[in-house]
């Protein structure tokens, strides 16, 4: 997902319709860029017309080191100033853009859980051979319980995974989806769909939906997303599943 040229269209006021129609492109291949895939050369340098920008602002990726003539390592793709700010539709493509693996990490995440239409894309990736693993805090847990107490809402923590599990209920019997409790100091929340990840840092005593999220892609071994994939892991060997 190329969250760079999503928001430079959205600010030229223009449609992924609009834009195919002006270079004579089928709208799909204009939805295909936004998703990820770099237009050719001829195709870049009109989109960037179009928007007013140069091609290495929608593009970072192929910029060029001085140094030696190979592709610059570009892992961070957009930042959001809180978790409320990212639209909808970065979720929803997000989700939908999974290939191999759906992760989901939160304590709570209610508010993916309560949006019925990531719920279906949730289970519809999965009917396709998608793994997708949720990771919920438990909320029985020490950890959650002094979470609940640096935000100053108490035991409403915990209710609202209740809450979400509830919500979740509806994909435990969906082949390839598998829901998770652990019992962690949740420094991020993490959502990941193959190489691309939206992280949620946690900030003390703030709560999640007030602090910024990352648009991290892996690009190679050791990058900034393969951190957060490890921490992950790291949390998902220690989870238990939902009784």
């Amino acid at each position: 997902m190329n969250d760079l040229l999503r928001r430079a269209l959205a600010d030229a006021h223009l449609t992924e319709a609009g834009v195919a129609a002006r270079l004579g492109v089928d709208p799909k291949t204009v939805h295909r860029w936004v998703s990820g895939r770099v237009p050719y050369p001829r195709h870049r340098a009109r989109v960037a017309s179009l928007v007013g920008r140069d091609e290495a602002d929608l593009w970072p990726q192929l910029a060029v080191t001085n140094v030696r003539a190979e592709p610059a390592v570009i892992d961070v793709l957009a930042t959001y100033p809180h978790r409320w700010a990212v639209p909808r539709p970065v979720w929803q493509q997000l989700f939908r853009g999974a290939r191999d693996e759906i992760g989901v990490l939160a304590y709570a995440g209610l508010f993916l859980a309560e949006d019925t239409g990531i719920m279906r894309a949730l289970a519809e990736r999965a009917h396709d051979g998608v793994s997708v693993r949720v990771l919920l805090g438990d909320p029985d847990g020490t950890c959650v319980a002094e979470r609940g107490s640096d935000e100053g809402v108490g035991e409403s923590m915990a209710a609202k995974i209740r809450n979400a599990l509830v919500h979740y209920r509806a994909l435990r019997d969906v082949d390839g989806v598998e829901i998770r409790l652990h019992d962690t100091v949740l420094y991020n929340s993490i959502y990941r769909a193959d190489d691309d990840l939206l992280i949620n840092p946690h900030a003390y005593g703030i709560a999640a939906s007030q602090a910024p999220v990352l648009h991290v892609r892996r690009v190679e071994d050791g990058d900034m997303a393969s951190t957060y994939l490890e921490s992950f892991e790291r949390v998902w060997s220690g989870s238990r599943a939902v009784a």
